[in-house]
This record gives structure tokens, C-alpha cells and sequence, in this order.
């Protein structure tokens, strides 16, 4: 049983660790000692720990590339029953972040030869099917990559421990629907990118696993990562947290777990300080894992676009590209799992990269404040969000986004959950409701696009997107990339399908 820690003693054991934790980074901070700090790092510092404040987020980890120097930092404590200081070698579970080491690995093996991203799936796997088996014939590598496969990207099925879980998975993979063809829309697909776990693992003749250790974190020296804790000895792990009903932090050590076969798209543990060197080689030239040429099309090339928390021009091979209003290309990902938050983003024409990892469920509000809204940004690297003001907009325009959108998910135990949302026209805006109570307001600022607000007005820093059919009507609103299907005369639940919270600042991952 978790013993909850007072949030008093909570915060002063926060407030003395992360002092001691700061000022020994300072100290290895690639030569930056504390005098040197900028203060708009230390700015970054008071953020932080205000938003853990907030928050009761327990611990933090940071790493920030700016300005030719690297800044590691750790912030409150790894698990509250037992206080400890997090520091820029606890290991987090990163999550979605995953799928940026996956999409890398897949263009070392481009390089080689073993892949081709613009040749189908089946070339690989010919037995490889969804529900349609026409539709899935023509998915390429590319698409898989980019998130535009267009079958149900929430598929958690835990095949099992062994080697052999990601095959098992993508056996199953054939009871999935397609909800889109493929090429045509983006959709956030975890099942996708277990897929390309599934086609590494053909390309290499070795568990995904050992490849992404082959190709990836070995040759970078990333020795706090790995897909499984008894692969690093000794580490500090920053236990999952949930918060009570009166905001006291709750550790949750049972939420770290999650089902092998779901590795490829969020397994990996990580560290601060590995999560900047790998910022860092994606901010260079490709040494030594892969060529100028092909990091660069990592981060090129978009597929569909839309959004993901914030406005997408799409996604490249795993990467979000993310358009501002300056010019300069943010290159995003981030991740998200029950007690383990995370984001995580680049601007290579301003050699900046930032990530920062949590261990509450409360740690997507944090993430939302330093990732999709404006701040770190402007400050770090001297760009925004595309302009997004809102407005009002007339009854009877909103009257075509009225109606109840469903998104369903396949959990670790097969079962199916699914979230509804019942959208109805409120004083020119889209109220949010869930079973019957207003849960959020969607705001427009421009046609079809919408930012999202808290009942009382609190800006969640987030974005969502409707997507409309071929006859023009709309047929789903994309929110956190999950694609939920508009039914203008909606009946009740189906029997059996279990409801699913709303979480909105999150990338989709199954609910506790």
C-alpha cells in the first residue's frame, strides 16, 4: 500500500532537494558554472518549481540545449514514501517519445538498404492484414511512420513477456478497424509504430529491442536507456504518482508497467541526461548513426496535417512538425503513460532542444505550459504559435459541428473502451459535455480549428481540429490526435464498451 506524504512535508523536501540537485548541475552543466547561468534559465528553474507547486508534481528531471551549452537539472523527489532526490540520471519512462528512437532506427536501416519507407508494409510482412485487408495492403512504411495508416491507433493489447510479443501483436492486428484510407488523414497511431517495432525486427533478424540497442543507444553512449529496468542496475527510478482527492501526492508504482508489445511506440526509460544527448545528436549533423541527408528527412516531408495539442503542418518519420508563426520548424514529440509525463521538443534553426520529465498524472498540465504554449519558445528561441484568437461564431455555422463523437480503444486486455463527447452550441462557442456535465469549451479562431478552454475559462494551451468527410460535412473532431466519429443522432452506449475519462492535454495512452 502507498503512504501518502503530506503536501506541506512534500514541497519543503522538494525545495531542499532541488537546490542540492541544481547546484551540483550547475557544476557539470558542459562548463556553465552558476555564475554563468542565463537568467532565462534560471526563469525555466522558477517555472518548474512553481508548476510543481501547482501541480503536486513530485519530481522533475530537465535537460536544455541552448546557446551551445548543455543544463541539467532534477527537482523534488522520485517516490514520496521514501524521499529521495531526482537528479539528471533518474530514469523516467519517456513513453511516445519512443517513437522518435524507432523511426530513427528505421532510416539506419534505410541506409542499409534493409527498408524503403515509400514501399508497402506487405513487402515485408506479407501476411500482414487489418480489418481491411484492401486498405492495408496499401500502407507504406512512410505512412506507418507519419501516422496517416488510418486504421485504430488505440491498440494496447499485451501479447505477452516474451520475443515473441510483437509478432503475436501484429497477428492481432488483423480485428482492428480502418477508420480512414490510408495516406489521407492524420491520426496519432500507437499500433502503427508497434508495427514498425514488428518490421525492424524482420529488417535486423533480432528483437526490437536488442536492434534499438544495436543501432541507436549503444553507439550514442545513452547508458540510462533501455526498454527493461533489470538492463540498468543500480538506477534511480522516479516511481509514477496520482494525486487524492484533496491533491496529495499518491505513489503509484503499479502504473509503470506496460505490455512489451507496446515497446516500439512508449516503452523506453530514460534519463534527463540522455534525453538531452539525444537532442543534441538530432540538433547535429547525423554522426555517427546516420547521415546529414537522412535526419534531415526525418524532419521533412510532412503527411497530412492538423493537430496534436498544438497545430501540426503533420508528422515526418516520427517527428511533429510544428509551423510558427516566424518560420523556424519546432520538431516536437513527448510522451505520455499513467504517473509518467513527459515532452520534448527541438528547433534546429535556432539550436535549441528542451525536455522535461515527470512522475504525476498531474504532469501534463506542466508539460502543456512549457511545450504547447508560447513561453519556452519565445524566451529560448525567439518564436510562437501560429496566431490563434479567438471568436465567436454564429448558431447556425456551429449548428454543422453539433452531435455526439465517440473514439473506442482496444485495452492491454482486449477489451473495448470508448470516450464520447456530446458537442452542443453554447454563446458562439462548442460546449463540451460528458454525461451531461460541461467538461470543456472549444473555441474558434479559425474554420474548423478550435482551441480548448476549461469551463471557467482557463486556457488548457491546447488545440483540436475537426476533419470532414468527402461530402463536405464534418465527420470527426481530432483531439490529442485521436480521431473521435461525429453521429449527429447519437444512441446510447453499446453494451460491454467500458466509458474512458477525458484527459486533454495527453497523448493517447490507456486510462487507470
Amino acid at each position: 500500500m502507498s503512504s501518502p506524504i503530506s503536501r506541506r512535508t512534500l514541497l519543503r523536501v522538494t525545495a531542499g532537494s532541488a537546490a542540492a540537485v541544481a547546484t551540483a548541475a550547475h557544476a557539470g552543466a558542459a562548463g556553465a558554472t552558476a555564475a554563468r547561468v542565463p537568467s532565462v534559465v534560471r526563469e525555466l528553474e522558477d517555472k518548474i518549481r512553481e508548476g510543481m507547486d501547482r501541480y503536486a508534481i513530485p519530481g522533475v528531471a530537465l535537460g536544455l540545449y541552448y546557446r551551445g551549452t548543455g543544463y541539467v537539472r532534477g527537482f523534488g523527489v522520485t517516490d514520496v514514501r521514501d524521499p529521495s532526490p531526482v537528479d539528471g540520471d533518474t530514469v523516467f519512462r519517456v513513453a511516445s517519445t519512443s517513437k522518435t528512437f524507432t523511426g530513427t532506427a528505421v532510416m539506419r536501416l534505410v541506409e542499409s538498404g534493409r527498408l524503403d519507407l515509400d514501399r508497402t508494409v506487405r513487402s515485408y510482412l506479407p501476411d500482414f492484414r487489418t480489418a481491411d485487408p484492401a486498405a492495408s495492403a496499401r500502407v507504406t512504411v512512410r505512412q506507418v511512420l507519419n501516422h496517416s495508416a488510418g486504421w485504430l491507433g488505440d491498440f494496447f493489447l499485451d501479447t505477452g513477456s516474451g520475443d515473441d510479443a510483437l509478432a503475436r501483436y501484429v497477428t492481432a492486428m488483423s480485428g482492428v478497424p480502418q477508420l480512414t484510407p490510408p495516406g489521407t488523414v492524420f491520426a496519432y497511431n500507437n499500433a502503427a509504430l508497434a508495427l514498425a517495432g514488428r518490421l525492424i525486427e524482420v529488417a535486423t533478424g533480432t528483437t526490437y529491442e536488442r536492434a534499438v540497442r544495436t543501432l541507436i543507444t549503444d553507439p550514442l553512449r545513452l547508458r540510462h536507456s533501455a526498454f527493461f529496468l533489470d538492463e540498468l542496475p543500480g538506477a534511480t527510478v522516479a516511481v509514477p504518482h496520482d494525486v487524492d482527492a484533496d491533491g496529495t501526492p499518491v505513489a503509484r508504482p503499479g502504473y509503470w508497467d506496460l505490455p512489451r508489445s507496446i515497446n516500439a511506440a512508449g516503452g523506453l526509460i530514460s534519463s534527463a541526461r540522455d534525453q538531452l544527448r539525444w537532442a543534441r545528436f538530432h540538433l547535429g549533423d547525423g554522426r555517427p548513426l546516420l547521415t546529414r541527408r537522412s535526419l534531415h528527412a526525418m524532419r521533412s516531408r510532412p503527411g497530412p496535417g492538423g493537430t496534436l495539442l498544438v497545430e501540426l503542418d503533420g508528422m515526418g518519420v516520427t517527428w511533429m512538425l510544428r509551423p510558427t508563426a516566424e518560420g523556424p520548424r519546432v520538431v516536437q514529440h513527448g510522451g505520455d503513460w499513467s504517473g509518467q509525463h513527459s515532452g520534448f521538443l527541438m528547433v534546429p534553426e535556432r539550436g535549441f532542444g528542451l525536455t522535461v520529465l515527470t512522475n504525476s498524472e498531474t504532469g501534463p498540465a506542466l508539460i502543456a505550459e512549457l511545450f504547447a504554449d508560447d513561453w519556452a519558445l519565445r524566451r529560448f528561441a525567439g518564436v510562437s504559435n501560429l496566431p490563434a484568437t479567438p471568436h465567436p461564431v454564429p448558431a447556425g455555422i456551429l449548428a454543422g459541428y453539433q452531435g455526439r463523437y465517440t473514439a473506442t480503444v482496444i485495452d492491454q486486455d482486449g477489451t473495448t473502451g470508448a470516450a464520447s463527447l456530446d458537442l452542443v452550441p453554447d454563446a458562439g462557442q462548442l460546449s463540451v459535455r460528458v454525461e451531461d456535465q460541461e467538461a470543456l469549451r472549444l473555441a474558434f479562431y479559425r474554420p474548423d480549428y478550435v482551441r480548448v478552454f476549461e469551463p471557467r475559462g482557463a486556457d488548457t494551451h491546447v488545440r483540436a481540429d475537426f476533419v470532414r468527410n468527402p461530402d463536405g460535412a464534418v465527420g470527426w473532431l481530432r483531439f490529442s490526435g485521436r480521431l473521435f466519429r461525429r453521429d449527429t443522432a447519437p444512441s446510447t452506449r453499446s453494451a460491454g464498451t467500458r466509458p474512458l475519462p477525458l484527459k486533454p492535454a495527453t497523448l493517447p495512452h490507456p486510462a487507470r
